[in-house]
Protein backbone atom coordinates (compact mmCIF):
# COMPACT_ATOMS: atom_id res chain seq x y z
CA UNK A 1 0.00 0.00 0.00
CA UNK A 2 1.48 3.14 -0.59
CA UNK A 3 1.35 6.40 1.08
CA UNK A 4 3.16 9.48 1.69
CA UNK A 5 6.98 8.52 1.53
CA UNK A 6 9.40 10.11 4.67
CA UNK A 7 6.84 9.38 7.31
CA UNK A 8 8.96 8.51 10.59
CA UNK A 9 8.76 8.53 14.56
CA UNK A 10 11.24 10.96 16.25
CA UNK A 11 12.63 9.54 18.90
CA UNK A 12 13.51 11.58 21.84
CA UNK A 13 15.93 10.83 24.65
CA UNK A 14 15.93 12.75 27.67
CA UNK A 15 18.18 11.78 29.93
CA UNK A 16 20.63 12.60 27.60
CA UNK A 17 18.94 15.32 25.93
CA UNK A 18 19.44 13.52 22.04
CA UNK A 19 16.97 13.05 19.74
CA UNK A 20 16.95 10.97 16.27
CA UNK A 21 14.65 10.06 13.20
CA UNK A 22 13.50 6.35 12.37
CA UNK A 23 11.49 5.47 9.00
CA UNK A 24 7.92 4.45 10.15
CA UNK A 25 6.82 1.19 10.00
CA UNK A 26 4.81 0.08 6.86
CA UNK A 27 2.89 -2.14 8.26
CA UNK A 28 1.56 0.60 10.90
CA UNK A 29 0.82 2.46 8.01
CA UNK A 30 -3.11 2.03 8.70
CA UNK A 31 -2.17 3.64 12.49
CA UNK A 32 -2.47 6.81 14.09
CA UNK A 33 -3.47 8.81 17.27
CA UNK A 34 -4.49 6.27 20.05
CA UNK A 35 -3.97 2.98 17.84
CA UNK A 36 -0.54 4.08 17.26
CA UNK A 37 0.45 5.27 20.98
CA UNK A 38 -1.02 1.64 21.77
CA UNK A 39 2.17 -0.52 19.34
CA UNK A 40 4.39 1.85 20.40
CA UNK A 41 3.99 1.37 24.21
CA UNK A 42 3.59 -2.44 23.83
CA UNK A 43 6.75 -2.10 21.72
CA UNK A 44 8.82 0.05 23.65
CA UNK A 45 8.09 0.63 27.33
CA UNK A 46 7.98 -2.03 29.82
CA UNK A 47 4.49 -2.34 31.72
CA UNK A 48 5.81 -2.89 34.89
CA UNK A 49 7.67 0.56 34.77
CA UNK A 50 7.28 3.46 37.33
CA UNK A 51 4.78 5.85 35.51
CA UNK A 52 6.79 8.54 36.66
CA UNK A 53 10.47 6.91 36.37
CA UNK A 54 12.47 6.95 33.44
CA UNK A 55 11.46 3.68 31.70
CA UNK A 56 7.96 5.12 31.17
CA UNK A 57 7.25 6.21 27.68
CA UNK A 58 5.62 9.26 26.68
CA UNK A 59 3.94 9.49 22.77
CA UNK A 60 2.18 12.32 21.23
CA UNK A 61 0.39 11.33 18.22
CA UNK A 62 -1.11 12.48 15.53
CA UNK A 63 -4.54 10.81 13.50
CA UNK A 64 -3.39 9.05 10.43
CA UNK A 65 -5.64 12.25 8.68
CA UNK A 66 -4.13 14.92 10.93
CA UNK A 67 -2.25 17.29 8.33
CA UNK A 68 -4.86 16.99 5.35
CA UNK A 69 -7.99 18.46 4.27
CA UNK A 70 -10.85 16.11 5.83
CA UNK A 71 -12.73 18.44 8.07
CA UNK A 72 -12.35 18.47 11.74
CA UNK A 73 -8.94 15.55 11.52
CA UNK A 74 -6.41 17.18 13.21
CA UNK A 75 -6.31 15.69 16.88
CA UNK A 76 -3.69 14.28 18.56
CA UNK A 77 -2.89 11.31 21.33
CA UNK A 78 -0.75 11.66 24.01
CA UNK A 79 -0.19 7.78 25.61
CA UNK A 80 1.64 6.85 27.84
CA UNK A 81 1.34 4.28 31.23
CA UNK A 82 -1.24 6.51 33.96
CA UNK A 83 -0.03 7.21 37.17
CA UNK A 84 -4.07 7.20 38.03
CA UNK A 85 -4.79 3.60 36.32
CA UNK A 86 -1.29 2.11 36.25
CA UNK A 87 -2.32 0.72 33.18
CA UNK A 88 -1.57 2.37 29.20
CA UNK A 89 -3.29 5.37 29.00
CA UNK A 90 -4.42 8.08 25.85
CA UNK A 91 -5.70 11.33 26.01
CA UNK A 92 -6.93 13.07 22.82
CA UNK A 93 -6.96 17.07 22.67
CA UNK A 94 -7.48 19.37 19.50
CA UNK A 95 -5.58 22.44 18.64
CA UNK A 96 -3.07 22.85 16.08
CA UNK A 97 -0.03 20.16 17.67
CA UNK A 98 -0.84 17.42 16.05
CA UNK A 99 -1.80 18.78 12.38
CA UNK A 100 1.41 20.50 12.37
CA UNK A 101 3.50 17.58 13.20
CA UNK A 102 1.54 15.73 10.19
CA UNK A 103 2.54 18.28 7.95
CA UNK A 104 6.34 17.58 8.51
CA UNK A 105 5.96 13.58 8.22
CA UNK A 106 6.12 13.13 12.31
CA UNK A 107 3.57 10.13 12.93
CA UNK A 108 4.52 10.30 16.66
CA UNK A 109 7.27 11.62 19.13
CA UNK A 110 8.48 9.14 21.41
CA UNK A 111 9.66 10.65 24.67
CA UNK A 112 11.82 8.63 26.79
CA UNK A 113 14.24 8.59 29.89
CA UNK A 114 14.60 11.03 32.24
CA UNK A 115 17.24 13.80 32.90
CA UNK A 116 19.16 12.86 35.94
CA UNK A 117 18.49 16.51 37.81
CA UNK A 118 14.66 16.55 38.51
CA UNK A 119 15.22 20.01 38.80
CA UNK A 120 15.72 20.58 35.25
CA UNK A 121 13.29 21.73 32.41
CA UNK A 122 13.70 21.21 28.91
CA UNK A 123 12.29 22.25 25.81
CA UNK A 124 11.44 20.38 22.37
CA UNK A 125 11.69 22.69 19.29
CA UNK A 126 10.49 21.24 16.17
CA UNK A 127 11.25 23.72 13.49
CA UNK A 128 10.49 22.56 10.02
CA UNK A 129 11.73 19.27 10.77
CA UNK A 130 15.12 20.27 12.49
CA UNK A 131 15.06 19.15 16.21
CA UNK A 132 16.76 20.10 19.14
CA UNK A 133 16.40 19.90 22.87
CA UNK A 134 17.34 23.30 24.67
CA UNK A 135 17.53 24.75 28.09
CA UNK A 136 13.61 25.59 29.32
CA UNK A 137 14.82 27.14 33.40
CA UNK A 138 13.36 30.66 32.17
CA UNK A 139 9.84 28.35 32.07
CA UNK A 140 9.76 26.51 35.38
CA UNK A 141 6.59 26.71 37.53
CA UNK A 142 5.29 28.88 34.96
CA UNK A 143 1.35 28.68 34.12
CA UNK A 144 0.40 27.55 30.76
CA UNK A 145 -1.11 30.77 29.44
CA UNK A 146 2.12 32.44 30.54
CA UNK A 147 4.35 30.10 29.46
CA UNK A 148 2.64 30.24 25.86
CA UNK A 149 2.63 33.69 25.58
CA UNK A 150 6.30 33.94 25.90
CA UNK A 151 7.57 31.00 24.05
CA UNK A 152 5.35 32.49 20.84
CA UNK A 153 6.32 36.15 21.29
CA UNK A 154 9.17 35.61 19.24
CA UNK A 155 8.00 32.61 16.90
CA UNK A 156 6.73 32.73 13.44
CA UNK A 157 2.60 32.79 13.49
CA UNK A 158 2.84 28.92 12.10
CA UNK A 159 4.19 26.97 14.99
CA UNK A 160 2.02 25.87 17.84
CA UNK A 161 2.49 24.74 21.50
CA UNK A 162 2.41 21.27 23.53
CA UNK A 163 2.94 22.44 27.12
CA UNK A 164 2.26 21.36 31.15
CA UNK A 165 1.80 23.63 33.83
CA UNK A 166 2.70 23.19 37.49
CA UNK A 167 0.98 20.24 38.21
CA UNK A 168 3.06 18.17 35.72
CA UNK A 169 5.98 19.58 36.60
CA UNK A 170 5.22 18.58 40.19
CA UNK A 171 3.96 15.03 38.75
CA UNK A 172 1.11 15.39 40.12
CA UNK A 173 -1.34 12.51 39.03
CA UNK A 174 -4.35 14.63 37.63
CA UNK A 175 -1.49 16.86 35.56
CA UNK A 176 -3.20 17.48 31.54
CA UNK A 177 -0.75 18.05 28.70
CA UNK A 178 -2.64 21.03 26.75
CA UNK A 179 -2.06 22.22 23.46
CA UNK A 180 -2.58 25.84 21.81
CA UNK A 181 -5.26 26.37 19.65
CA UNK A 182 -5.78 28.02 16.21
CA UNK A 183 -6.85 31.53 17.23
CA UNK A 184 -4.32 33.76 16.70
CA UNK A 185 -4.03 33.96 20.40
CA UNK A 186 -2.93 30.52 20.79
CA UNK A 187 -3.93 29.94 23.61
CA UNK A 188 -3.47 26.85 25.62
CA UNK A 189 -6.95 25.68 26.00
CA UNK A 190 -7.11 22.12 24.64
CA UNK A 191 -6.27 19.61 27.19
CA UNK A 192 -5.28 16.07 26.66
CA UNK A 193 -6.87 15.79 30.14
CA UNK A 194 -8.04 12.43 31.41
CA UNK A 195 -4.77 9.54 33.13
CA UNK A 196 -2.48 12.15 34.36
CA UNK A 197 0.01 11.98 31.26
CA UNK A 198 0.36 15.37 31.83
CA UNK A 199 2.37 14.27 35.01
CA UNK A 200 4.51 11.71 32.51
CA UNK A 201 5.41 14.47 30.65
CA UNK A 202 6.82 16.29 33.60
CA UNK A 203 8.43 13.39 34.87
CA UNK A 204 10.72 13.89 31.50
CA UNK A 205 11.80 16.96 32.61
CA UNK A 206 9.80 18.33 29.30
CA UNK A 207 8.16 21.49 30.25
CA UNK A 208 7.02 22.25 26.65
CA UNK A 209 7.39 21.09 22.60
CA UNK A 210 7.07 23.66 20.07
CA UNK A 211 6.34 22.76 16.45
CA UNK A 212 6.62 24.94 13.38
CA UNK A 213 5.73 23.69 10.32
CA UNK A 214 6.82 26.25 8.58
CA UNK A 215 6.40 26.02 4.19
CA UNK A 216 5.29 22.33 4.98
CA UNK A 217 2.43 21.69 2.71
CA UNK A 218 -0.88 19.85 3.51
CA UNK A 219 -0.62 16.19 3.19
CA UNK A 220 -2.18 15.35 -0.14
CA UNK A 221 -4.38 11.91 -1.16
CA UNK A 222 -3.31 9.83 -3.41
CA UNK A 223 -6.90 10.08 -5.28
CA UNK A 224 -8.43 13.22 -6.02
CA UNK A 225 -11.76 12.06 -4.93
CA UNK A 226 -10.51 12.79 -1.90
CA UNK A 227 -11.51 15.93 -1.80
CA UNK A 228 -15.07 15.86 -3.29
CA UNK A 229 -15.93 13.84 -0.07
CA UNK A 230 -14.28 16.28 1.89
CA UNK A 231 -17.45 18.71 0.59
CA UNK A 232 -20.20 16.19 0.33
CA UNK A 233 -19.62 15.21 4.21
CA UNK A 234 -19.39 18.59 5.51
CA UNK A 235 -22.47 19.27 3.51
CA UNK A 236 -24.26 16.41 5.20
CA UNK A 237 -22.56 17.42 8.74
CA UNK A 238 -23.65 21.02 8.14
CA UNK A 239 -27.07 20.68 6.75
CA UNK A 240 -28.09 18.25 9.70
CA UNK A 241 -28.66 18.66 13.48
CA UNK A 242 -25.69 19.56 14.40
CA UNK A 243 -25.99 18.76 17.99
CA UNK A 244 -22.60 20.64 19.36
CA UNK A 245 -23.66 23.79 17.40
CA UNK A 246 -23.50 25.43 20.93
CA UNK A 247 -20.30 23.10 22.48
CA UNK A 248 -20.92 20.02 25.15
CA UNK A 249 -22.35 22.52 27.29
CA UNK A 250 -26.12 22.73 25.07
CA UNK A 251 -26.61 18.33 26.71
CA UNK A 252 -26.64 19.70 30.24
CA UNK A 253 -30.43 19.43 30.72
CA UNK A 254 -30.74 16.14 28.73
CA UNK A 255 -28.41 14.99 31.13
CA UNK A 256 -29.85 16.25 34.08
CA UNK A 257 -33.37 14.79 33.16
CA UNK A 258 -30.97 11.60 32.45
CA UNK A 259 -30.26 11.77 36.55
CA UNK A 260 -26.22 12.34 35.02
CA UNK A 261 -26.22 15.79 35.71
CA UNK A 262 -24.57 14.85 39.36
CA UNK A 263 -24.98 16.68 42.24
CA UNK A 264 -22.86 16.55 46.18
CA UNK A 265 -20.49 14.39 44.81
CA UNK A 266 -22.71 11.79 42.88
CA UNK A 267 -25.26 11.62 45.95
CA UNK A 268 -28.18 12.82 43.30
CA UNK A 269 -28.27 12.60 39.98
CA UNK A 270 -29.66 16.11 39.33
CA UNK A 271 -28.68 19.34 40.45
CA UNK A 272 -31.07 22.28 40.99
CA UNK A 273 -28.82 24.89 39.93
CA UNK A 274 -29.41 22.94 36.15
CA UNK A 275 -31.09 26.80 35.08
CA UNK A 276 -27.95 28.51 36.13
CA UNK A 277 -24.85 26.48 34.60
CA UNK A 278 -27.00 25.41 31.66
CA UNK A 279 -24.82 26.29 28.54
CA UNK A 280 -27.74 28.22 26.88
CA UNK A 281 -26.71 30.82 29.75
CA UNK A 282 -22.95 30.96 27.92
CA UNK A 283 -24.66 31.55 24.36
CA UNK A 284 -27.03 34.38 25.74
CA UNK A 285 -24.48 36.43 27.67
CA UNK A 286 -22.57 36.18 24.05
CA UNK A 287 -24.19 38.85 22.71
CA UNK A 288 -23.99 41.39 25.61
CA UNK A 289 -20.60 40.24 26.31
CA UNK A 290 -18.66 39.10 23.21
CA UNK A 291 -17.09 35.57 22.81
CA UNK A 292 -18.86 33.04 20.93
CA UNK A 293 -18.07 30.02 18.99
CA UNK A 294 -14.88 28.94 17.06
CA UNK A 295 -13.21 25.81 15.68
CA UNK A 296 -10.36 24.82 18.00
CA UNK A 297 -8.45 23.54 14.91
CA UNK A 298 -7.91 24.67 11.39
CA UNK A 299 -10.11 22.70 9.24
CA UNK A 300 -12.77 22.27 11.47
CA UNK A 301 -16.47 22.28 10.86
CA UNK A 302 -17.75 21.92 13.97
CA UNK A 303 -16.62 24.94 16.24
CA UNK A 304 -18.15 23.26 19.54
CA UNK A 305 -15.57 25.47 21.46
CA UNK A 306 -17.15 28.55 23.34
CA UNK A 307 -14.96 31.76 24.19
CA UNK A 308 -16.53 32.65 27.41
CA UNK A 309 -16.03 36.31 28.63
CA UNK A 310 -16.50 37.49 32.25
CA UNK A 311 -19.07 40.12 33.27
CA UNK A 312 -16.81 42.95 31.78
CA UNK A 313 -16.32 41.73 28.85
CA UNK A 314 -12.57 40.36 29.04
CA UNK A 315 -11.93 37.14 27.73
CA UNK A 316 -11.74 34.10 30.49
CA UNK A 317 -11.86 30.35 29.11
CA UNK A 318 -12.79 28.53 26.03
CA UNK A 319 -14.04 26.10 26.02
CA UNK A 320 -16.15 25.96 29.13
CA UNK A 321 -17.39 22.00 28.55
CA UNK A 322 -20.22 19.74 30.11
CA UNK A 323 -17.79 17.63 31.57
CA UNK A 324 -16.49 20.67 33.54
CA UNK A 325 -19.90 22.30 34.38
CA UNK A 326 -20.95 18.98 35.93
CA UNK A 327 -17.99 17.83 37.79
CA UNK A 328 -16.47 21.55 38.72
CA UNK A 329 -20.20 22.87 39.06
CA UNK A 330 -23.18 21.01 40.11
CA UNK A 331 -20.79 17.54 41.89
CA UNK A 332 -19.74 20.48 44.01
CA UNK A 333 -22.57 22.47 44.24
CA UNK A 334 -21.44 24.88 42.56
CA UNK A 335 -24.18 26.84 41.10
CA UNK A 336 -23.47 29.68 38.02
CA UNK A 337 -21.18 29.34 34.84
CA UNK A 338 -19.25 32.23 35.48
CA UNK A 339 -17.86 30.68 38.75
CA UNK A 340 -17.27 27.26 36.91
CA UNK A 341 -15.50 29.23 34.19
CA UNK A 342 -13.18 30.95 36.94
CA UNK A 343 -12.11 27.15 37.75
CA UNK A 344 -11.90 26.27 34.44
CA UNK A 345 -9.23 28.73 33.34
CA UNK A 346 -6.64 28.00 36.63
CA UNK A 347 -7.68 23.98 35.53
CA UNK A 348 -5.45 24.95 32.17
CA UNK A 349 -3.55 27.23 33.75
CA UNK A 350 -2.03 25.05 36.09
CA UNK A 351 -2.24 22.01 34.23
CA UNK A 352 -5.49 19.73 35.43
CA UNK A 353 -7.73 17.68 34.36
CA UNK A 354 -11.16 19.27 34.96
CA UNK A 355 -12.76 16.11 36.12
CA UNK A 356 -10.72 14.57 37.98
CA UNK A 357 -10.05 18.22 40.02
CA UNK A 358 -13.70 18.70 40.33
CA UNK A 359 -13.96 15.23 41.45
CA UNK A 360 -11.32 15.45 43.88
CA UNK A 361 -13.06 18.89 45.41
CA UNK A 362 -16.39 17.38 45.85
CA UNK A 363 -14.68 14.62 48.32
CA UNK A 364 -12.94 17.37 49.61
CA UNK A 365 -16.50 18.73 50.41
CA UNK A 366 -18.76 16.06 50.78
CA UNK A 367 -15.71 14.62 53.58
CA UNK A 368 -16.39 18.63 55.13
CA UNK A 369 -13.13 19.76 54.64
CA UNK A 370 -14.71 22.77 52.27
CA UNK A 371 -18.24 24.11 52.49
CA UNK A 372 -20.26 22.72 49.30
CA UNK A 373 -20.42 25.08 46.65
CA UNK A 374 -18.10 27.78 48.14
CA UNK A 375 -16.06 28.43 45.03
CA UNK A 376 -14.11 31.07 46.01
CA UNK A 377 -12.43 28.36 48.24
CA UNK A 378 -12.49 26.28 45.28
CA UNK A 379 -10.61 29.05 43.31
CA UNK A 380 -8.14 29.68 46.19
CA UNK A 381 -7.30 25.75 46.55
CA UNK A 382 -6.32 25.15 42.75
CA UNK A 383 -3.83 28.28 43.27
CA UNK A 384 -2.57 26.33 45.70
CA UNK A 385 -1.86 23.45 43.51
CA UNK A 386 0.71 25.64 41.75
CA UNK A 387 1.84 26.53 44.65
CA UNK A 388 2.48 22.77 45.66
CA UNK A 389 1.20 22.94 49.79
CA UNK A 390 0.44 20.01 50.82
CA UNK A 391 -3.46 20.16 50.13
CA UNK A 392 -2.94 21.32 47.27
CA UNK A 393 -1.01 18.42 45.58
CA UNK A 394 -3.87 15.87 47.36
CA UNK A 395 -6.42 17.79 45.08
CA UNK A 396 -3.66 17.60 41.90
CA UNK A 397 -3.14 14.03 42.56
CA UNK A 398 -6.85 13.16 41.97
CA UNK A 399 -10.18 11.59 43.83
CA UNK A 400 -8.40 8.68 45.40
CA UNK A 401 -5.87 10.74 46.85
CA UNK A 402 -8.09 13.05 47.81
CA UNK A 403 -10.16 9.76 49.76
CA UNK A 404 -7.23 8.32 51.20
CA UNK A 405 -6.06 11.64 52.31
CA UNK A 406 -9.17 12.19 54.35
CA UNK A 407 -10.19 8.89 55.06
CA UNK A 408 -13.13 9.39 52.98
CA UNK A 409 -14.94 6.57 51.38
CA UNK A 410 -17.43 7.34 48.69
CA UNK A 411 -14.72 7.81 45.97
CA UNK A 412 -16.28 7.56 42.40
CA UNK A 413 -13.94 6.01 40.32
CA UNK A 414 -12.62 2.88 37.83
CA UNK A 415 -9.24 1.60 38.28
CA UNK A 416 -8.70 4.77 40.28
CA UNK A 417 -9.46 7.46 37.88
CA UNK A 418 -12.64 9.74 38.61
CA UNK A 419 -15.91 8.94 36.90
CA UNK A 420 -16.71 11.49 33.98
CA UNK A 421 -19.72 13.30 34.04
CA UNK A 422 -21.73 10.85 32.45
CA UNK A 423 -23.19 8.40 35.02
CA UNK A 424 -22.99 4.20 35.10
CA UNK A 425 -25.84 3.95 37.35
CA UNK A 426 -28.71 5.33 34.13
CA UNK A 427 -25.93 4.74 30.96
CA UNK A 428 -24.78 1.15 32.71
CA UNK A 429 -22.79 0.52 29.11
CA UNK A 430 -20.97 3.40 29.69
CA UNK A 431 -20.15 1.80 33.28
CA UNK A 432 -19.21 -1.57 31.49
CA UNK A 433 -16.66 0.34 29.68
CA UNK A 434 -15.25 2.43 32.61
CA UNK A 435 -15.37 -1.47 34.56
CA UNK A 436 -13.57 -3.27 31.82
CA UNK A 437 -12.17 -0.97 29.30
CA UNK A 438 -7.98 -0.32 29.02
CA UNK A 439 -8.77 3.40 30.01
CA UNK A 440 -10.54 3.24 33.18
CA UNK A 441 -13.24 5.62 34.02
CA UNK A 442 -13.35 8.08 30.63
CA UNK A 443 -16.35 8.07 29.10
CA UNK A 444 -14.24 8.87 25.70
CA UNK A 445 -13.89 5.56 25.26
CA UNK A 446 -16.69 4.19 24.36
CA UNK A 447 -20.06 6.55 25.96
CA UNK A 448 -23.51 4.61 25.13
CA UNK A 449 -25.92 7.27 26.06
CA UNK A 450 -29.12 5.02 25.77
CA UNK A 451 -30.72 4.32 29.41
CA UNK A 452 -32.91 2.00 27.85
CA UNK A 453 -30.63 -1.29 27.54
CA UNK A 454 -31.69 -4.76 28.63
CA UNK A 455 -28.38 -6.68 31.02
CA UNK A 456 -27.91 -9.36 28.19
CA UNK A 457 -27.01 -6.14 25.93
CA UNK A 458 -24.48 -4.07 27.72
CA UNK A 459 -21.39 -5.75 26.89
CA UNK A 460 -21.78 -5.18 22.99
CA UNK A 461 -22.97 -1.99 23.40
CA UNK A 462 -19.95 -0.76 25.22
CA UNK A 463 -17.65 -3.56 22.96
CA UNK A 464 -19.03 -1.76 19.44
CA UNK A 465 -18.88 1.82 20.80
CA UNK A 466 -15.39 1.34 21.93
CA UNK A 467 -14.11 -0.18 18.92
CA UNK A 468 -15.49 2.36 17.38
CA UNK A 469 -14.05 5.17 19.43
CA UNK A 470 -10.84 3.49 19.17
CA UNK A 471 -10.75 3.57 15.04
CA UNK A 472 -12.02 7.18 15.35
CA UNK A 473 -8.76 8.28 17.79
CA UNK A 474 -6.34 6.82 15.62
CA UNK A 475 -7.71 8.49 12.44
CA UNK A 476 -7.67 12.33 13.78
CA UNK A 477 -11.22 12.92 13.60
CA UNK A 478 -12.93 14.52 16.09
CA UNK A 479 -15.64 12.19 17.66
CA UNK A 480 -17.98 14.93 17.91
CA UNK A 481 -18.50 15.37 13.47
CA UNK A 482 -19.66 11.65 14.50
CA UNK A 483 -17.54 9.62 12.00
CA UNK A 484 -18.52 6.01 11.57
CA UNK A 485 -16.02 2.96 10.32
CA UNK A 486 -17.25 2.84 6.66
CA UNK A 487 -16.92 6.94 6.22
CA UNK A 488 -13.34 6.01 7.92
CA UNK A 489 -12.29 3.13 5.63
CA UNK A 490 -13.87 5.66 2.42
CA UNK A 491 -11.13 8.51 3.66
CA UNK A 492 -8.40 5.84 3.96
CA UNK A 493 -9.05 4.33 0.89
CA UNK A 494 -9.03 7.97 -1.33
CA UNK A 495 -5.91 8.84 1.15
CA UNK A 496 -3.67 6.06 0.18
CA UNK A 497 -4.83 5.39 -3.08
CA UNK A 498 -5.41 1.36 -2.71
CA UNK A 499 -8.75 -0.31 -0.97
CA UNK A 500 -9.19 -0.33 2.59
CA UNK A 501 -12.37 -2.41 4.33
CA UNK A 502 -14.47 -2.00 6.94
CA UNK A 503 -13.35 -5.45 8.28
CA UNK A 504 -10.01 -3.94 8.21
CA UNK A 505 -10.63 -0.89 10.14
CA UNK A 506 -12.86 -3.26 12.68
CA UNK A 507 -10.45 -5.67 13.14
CA UNK A 508 -7.56 -3.21 13.67
CA UNK A 509 -9.41 -1.55 16.40
CA UNK A 510 -10.15 -4.46 18.64
CA UNK A 511 -6.25 -5.65 18.09
CA UNK A 512 -5.83 -2.07 19.43
CA UNK A 513 -7.99 -3.03 22.29
CA UNK A 514 -6.07 -6.13 23.07
CA UNK A 515 -2.84 -4.46 22.64
CA UNK A 516 -4.11 -2.04 25.54
CA UNK A 517 -5.70 -4.94 27.63
CA UNK A 518 -2.13 -7.06 27.42
CA UNK A 519 -0.34 -3.92 28.56
CA UNK A 520 -2.53 -3.63 31.03
CA UNK A 521 -2.56 -7.58 31.88
CA UNK A 522 1.27 -7.50 32.46
CA UNK A 523 1.02 -4.31 34.45
CA UNK A 524 -0.71 -6.39 36.86
CA UNK A 525 -4.68 -5.53 36.15
CA UNK A 526 -6.39 -8.54 37.01
CA UNK A 527 -10.47 -9.27 35.62
CA UNK A 528 -11.96 -10.11 39.33
CA UNK A 529 -10.71 -6.49 39.48
CA UNK A 530 -12.93 -5.24 36.93
CA UNK A 531 -15.40 -3.23 38.17
CA UNK A 532 -16.53 -0.04 40.39
CA UNK A 533 -16.49 1.89 43.47
CA UNK A 534 -18.86 0.65 46.24
CA UNK A 535 -20.62 3.80 46.30
CA UNK A 536 -21.92 3.57 42.76
CA UNK A 537 -22.98 -0.21 43.38
CA UNK A 538 -24.20 0.46 46.54
CA UNK A 539 -25.82 4.08 46.75
CA UNK A 540 -28.91 4.81 44.00
CA UNK A 541 -29.36 8.22 42.31
CA UNK A 542 -32.69 9.02 40.38
CA UNK A 543 -36.33 8.29 41.36
CA UNK A 544 -36.66 5.98 44.48
CA UNK A 545 -32.63 5.81 44.17
CA UNK A 546 -33.09 2.71 42.20
CA UNK A 547 -30.57 3.19 39.55
CA UNK A 548 -27.78 1.47 40.82
CA UNK A 549 -24.37 -0.14 38.45
CA UNK A 550 -25.66 -3.99 39.73
CA UNK A 551 -24.35 -4.80 36.56
CA UNK A 552 -22.56 -8.78 37.51
CA UNK A 553 -18.88 -9.32 36.46
CA UNK A 554 -19.60 -11.69 34.53
CA UNK A 555 -21.47 -9.25 31.73
CA UNK A 556 -18.49 -6.83 32.58
CA UNK A 557 -15.89 -9.20 31.35
CA UNK A 558 -17.82 -10.11 28.33
CA UNK A 559 -17.06 -7.37 26.94
CA UNK A 560 -13.62 -8.35 26.43
CA UNK A 561 -14.42 -11.21 24.67
CA UNK A 562 -14.94 -10.18 21.03
CA UNK A 563 -18.99 -10.19 19.35
CA UNK A 564 -19.31 -11.11 15.89
CA UNK A 565 -19.14 -8.25 14.29
CA UNK A 566 -22.54 -6.46 13.34
CA UNK A 567 -24.02 -3.98 10.40
CA UNK A 568 -24.03 -1.81 13.41
CA UNK A 569 -20.22 -1.86 14.16
CA UNK A 570 -19.39 -0.44 10.88
CA UNK A 571 -22.47 2.49 10.80
CA UNK A 572 -22.12 3.42 14.33
CA UNK A 573 -21.13 7.17 14.72
CA UNK A 574 -18.27 7.45 17.14
CA UNK A 575 -19.90 9.10 20.24
CA UNK A 576 -17.76 10.76 23.10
Amino acid sequence: MAGPEGDRLLIVNMTDQTSSYEPFPEEWKLLGGRGLSAKIMTRDCDPTCDPLGPDNVLVMAPGVLSGTTAPTSGRISIGGKSPLTNGIKEANAGGNPGQHLMKLNIRAVVVKGQPADADARYGLRIDEGEVSVVDASDYKGMLNYACCEKLLANESKSASVISIGPAGELRLAGASVACTDQDQERRPARHAARGGLGAVMGSKGLKWVLVDPGKAKTRQPASKEFNKLNKSYSKTYLDGPQMFKHGTSSVVPLANMLNTFVYKNRTEGQSPDVDTLDGARIVESFEERGGGMHNCMTGCIVKCSNIVHDKDGNYKTSALEFETLTLLGASCAIKTFDEVAELDRLCDEVGLDTIEAGAAIAILMDSGGMEWGDSGAAIALLKEVAEGTELGKMIGNGAVATGKGRGHKRVPHGRGQAIPAWDPRPLKATGVTYAAGPMGADHTAGLVVNPGLTEDQLAQASQECQIVNMVCDSSGFCQFISPSIDLMKDYYTLFYGEDVTREQLGDQGWECLSDEWSFNTAAGWKDEDNGLSDCLVNEGIGPDNAMKFDVSLDVINASKVRFEPREELYTAAASG
